[in-house]
């Protein structure tokens, strides 16, 4: 008899224990995709914020799809909502009271974790997410923007400074306030303290095509290239009109990634873009011509750039470059 109740003692705690590693953790989790293995599955966190950036506190139903059809579903706790799921692409959904319904896609790979910010905006203004943003500044912040992103443009970097540093005190957490310093702080060359400006100008307001461009340039500029190719992907994504710059940017964050193909492609576009303006992209273009076998091109691009600009100061390096073509066999000798 002892023997049999040692041994049904045994099991109940393995059952117990059993309850406690895989069940209850189960059932704490709001979602759970039944089809897959506990061990198989990939967790989704979801984020919302208001357009100041700070969490949500009101309600907001949450929903995943993939492929058109439902997955999952949970009530937002304190702006924040976990998923665990069979590994996909999902589109998650977003309806908060006094909001405009909210979609991302995700993409969430076994076994990772996948992030998602979500920005929600306010019903009642149909304007576009930036100007949104703009229009809920006080007055007094408002006109320092304005003041400060006119000089911006004339490349007045004392007035610019004094009317968003203004800006600043008044609305520091709005995001376009924020991606006017991050653009001041890119043209003073402060690099790294332009990345963390605009990486918080643009969580919170992630589909700002011109915060995503100037942290792009950022990032290029401190040699991030990888991490810098998909920010400027998405820019270009939201306006593929935005402006050589960011074409510029792209190509070189290409290049320097061994992605030549697609550097010689951007550049090219780029070029065309800039209608002579920037003919440092012509000496991108030629790297990128020599980085796909295209040597008779660049020499070329480099003849051409040493005839239209032989006083720049790129001037030396593609003389270097055509000396080497040359000397490597890879051109005719003219």
């Amino acid at each position: 008899m002892r023997t049999i109740h040692t041994a049904s003692l045994y099991s109940r705690l393995v059952m117990a224990l059993f309850l406690f590693v895989w069940i209850f953790p189960a059932l704490a989790q709001r979602s759970v995709d039944e089809s897959a293995s506990h061990g198989n599955q990939a967790e989704i966190v979801v984020t919302l914020r208001d357009q100041s950036g700070q969490l949500m506190t009101g309600p907001a139903f949450v929903s995943l799809s993939r492929s058109g059809f439902p997955a999952s579903e949970a009530a937002a706790n304190r702006g924040r909502a976990m998923f665990l799921t069979a590994p996909g692409d999902y589109t998650v959904q977003v309806n908060a009271s006094g909001y405009k319904n909210a979609q991302k896609e995700v993409s969430a790979p076994m076994p990772m974790t996948a992030d998602v910010d979500i920005v929600l905006e306010r019903k009642g203004d149909d304007s576009a997410t930036a100007s949104t943003t703009a229009s809920l500044l006080a007055p007094k912040a408002r006109e320092a923007l304005d003041k400060g992103f006119k000089a911006l443009a004339e490349n007045n970097l004392h007035e610019a400074d004094k009317y968003i540093g203004e800006a600043m005190k008044l609305a520091p957490q709005d995001p376009q306030v924020l991606y006017a310093e991050g653009f001041l702080q890119l043209k003073k060359q402060d690099w790294a303290g332009s990345e963390s400006t605009l990486r918080k100008s643009t969580q919170m307001d992630p589909n700002n095509a011109q915060a995503l461009s100037a942290l792009g340039m950022a990032m290029v500029n401190q040699q991030k290239y990888e991490p810098a190719i998909p920010v400027l992907e998405k820019s270009l994504k939201l306006d593929p009109k935005s402006g050589y710059q960011t074409r510029w940017a792209l190509g070189k964050a290409y290049y320097y990634h061994g992605q030549y193909d697609n550097a010689l492609q951007t550049s090219q576009t780029a070029l065309t873009e800039s209608a002579g303006k920037a003919p440092e992209i012509e000496m991108l273009v030629a790297k990128s011509l020599v980085a796909v076998g295209r040597y008779e091109d660049s020499a070329q691009a480099l003849r051409d750039f040493l005839k239209n600009h032989g006083n720049d100061p790129e001037a030396a390096t593609a003389k270097r470059w055509l000396q080497k073509l040359a000397a490597d066999g890879k051109i005719r000798n003219d």
